[in-house]
């Protein structure tokens, strides 16, 4: 089954900014498209409104003017859907409501030929849910494209429990015609992208919730030590909170109220202060005009230590060892011990491993890196145990490695490796339930939100093992459930440490 042929017209129903988007990826990729809207006036607008962004990409040299000219004729607003008969594809973004869409695909059926492909742009509601009002749902699929569409390039092609495999097929090597990088998902709540983000956002409020650090801290260690590109704070005030609890409480319901996608309160809050984000002005941060931005908590400068001693296995904090010897600092190793640099007071240093530093005495938690040779931050944890000498050899030792140093509140795993073992959690539990391969929930992850790796491959290299032990010892502290590790991740912690890892 190949792509829809380029002179096959495609429809777009719904013209608001997802809409626009799907529209003109189609338009520009070659295909005639239609533009309708229940409102009057409105797909006339749209096609306005493509057509203007069509001349800003021939001043950016993205497209040719004789281009633009031909793209324009092809684009066409519909009066009424009856005017869509002819299309080979038609796909919808209208209210994210269960029986608008079903009443939509329904009215479709009755206007479109039997060839004709049907797809959903949802993003919470289920694939399923809305192809079984159809008198034929095996040519239903879901298209869920990323905003703004014209530019992400990632698109989740969503088989229903009734789609065809040919219709899925159609679909994704349509949508790779277009330009776009498809992955191939069962219809599951939040799909690859939703599904398997919602740690990035759920464990950053839960530090804030606990008092371990404020939001602007919390989003500069996941940048500058986990390498994300947004921190989770900023990230969901761009995206508008409300937008964002949304897809939480919808992903959490659809899963009976799972323990693992329990939204927050703190967001429930904000949401219901009326602080949406960028969009209202306010949200974690304020946008207002003179408005300025939070600092993230830095240490002051403190004397680097004369020497350590590492001890044992340092895990996915090894590079360290090295680290610490090109800043000119004498590094004695003792083969022993559990994996900790001992400081010249006594004291130690632990990568979290999900245990809170008051378990170990005099000893301060750092937190994981994506790497740390490039990391620009990195997040302390001391208890009330730790002594004032530890706390400060640490943090010179941290600061002559050229990092900036955020000490936040003792929470077992603390930022980046809770975080980034739970994203990795639900990524081997979505590949062994079938939702997508491994392969596939990477490649959603890296391009859908901008990940600096794909979680199977994050897994890998931190050792699934560290990963699932991780989780155990938080859930042990937190025992509700959220941070059990899964079935899939105990069977690959296990089969990784005889060597015989292979997941698909």
């Amino acid at each position: 089954m190949t792509a829809l042929d380029l002179s096959s017209p495609v429809a777009v129903v719904g013209t608001g900014t997802m809409g626009q988007g799907i529209a003109q990826v189609a338009l520009v990729a070659g295909h005639p498209v239609r533009l309708y809207d229940a409102v009057p006036g409105r797909a006339r607008e749209a096609a306005d409104a493509i057509g203007a962004r069509l001349d800003r990409l021939v001043e950016k040299e993205r497209l040719t003017g004789a281009q633009r000219d031909l793209a324009r004729a092809r684009l066409r607003p519909a009066e009424t859907l009856a005017d869509l008969a002819d299309c080979a594809l038609v796909a919808e973004a209208v209210l994210e409501r269960l029986d608008v869409k079903q009443e939509l695909f329904r009215a479709l059926e009755d206007v479109v030929g039997d060839d004709c492909l049907l797809a959903t742009n949802t993003s919470s509601l289920s694939v399923t849910a809305i192809g079984g009002a159809l008198r034929a749902p095996g040519r239903f699929v879901g298209l869920h494209f990323f905003n703004p569409a014209p530019l992400l390039p990632l698109v989740e092609v969503v088989s229903g429990f009734a789609t065809d495999p040919a219709s899925a097929t159609r679909a994704y090597e349509t949508a790779r015609a277009w330009g776009k990088t498809p992955v191939a998902c069962a219809d599951t709540p939040g799909f690859v992208v939703n599904r398997v983000a919602r740690p990035f956002y759920a464990e950053a409020l839960a530090v804030h919730e606990l008092r371990a650090a404020d939001p602007a801290t919390i989003d500069a260690v996941l940048r500058e030590s986990g390498g994300f590109r947004m921190g989770a704070f900023e990230l969901t005030d761009l995206i508008g909170q409300d937008v964002n609890e949304s897809v939480t409480h919808s992903v959490w319901q659809a899963f009976f109220q799972d323990a693992r996608f329990t939204p927050s309160l703190a967001q429930r809050r904000l949401v219901e202060s009326g602080r949406l984000g960028r969009k209202s002005g306010q949200g974690w941060y304020d946008y207002r005009d003179g408005a300025g931005r939070p600092e993230p908590h830095t240490a002051e400068p403190a004397d680097r230590p004369a020497y350590v001693v590492a001890e044992g296995d340092l895990g996915p904090a090894a590079e360290l060892v090295t680290l610490i010897r090109a800043a000119g600092i004498e590094v004695r190793e003792d083969d022993g011990g559990s994996g900790s640099l001992v400081l010249p007071g006594g004291g130690r240093l632990h990568l979290t491993d999900g245990q809170t530093s008051v378990e170990r005495g005099d000893v301060v938690h750092f937190d994981l890196a994506l790497d740390y040779r490039r990391a620009t931050r990195v997040a302390l944890a001391p208890a009330g145990t730790t002594s004032p000498r530890t706390l400060a050899e640490a943090t010179g030792l941290f600061q002559a490695l050229g990092k900036k140093v955020s000490v936040v509140g003792d929470v077992p795993g603390m930022i980046v490796a809770r975080t980034v073992a739970r994203i990795i959690d639900l990524a081997y539990d979505a590949v062994a339930r079938g939702v997508a391969s491994a392969e596939d929930v990477d490649t959603a992850m890296r391009l859908g939100v901008n990940y600096p790796l794909g979680p199977v491959e994050w897994g890998r290299r931190l050792g699934l093992w560290w990963v699932y032990e991780l989780l155990g010892a938080l859930h042990e502290r937190e025992p509700s459930g959220r941070h059990a590790p899964s079935l899939a991740l105990h069977r690959h912690a296990h089969a990784s440490d005889a060597g015989e890892d292979t997941p698909s």
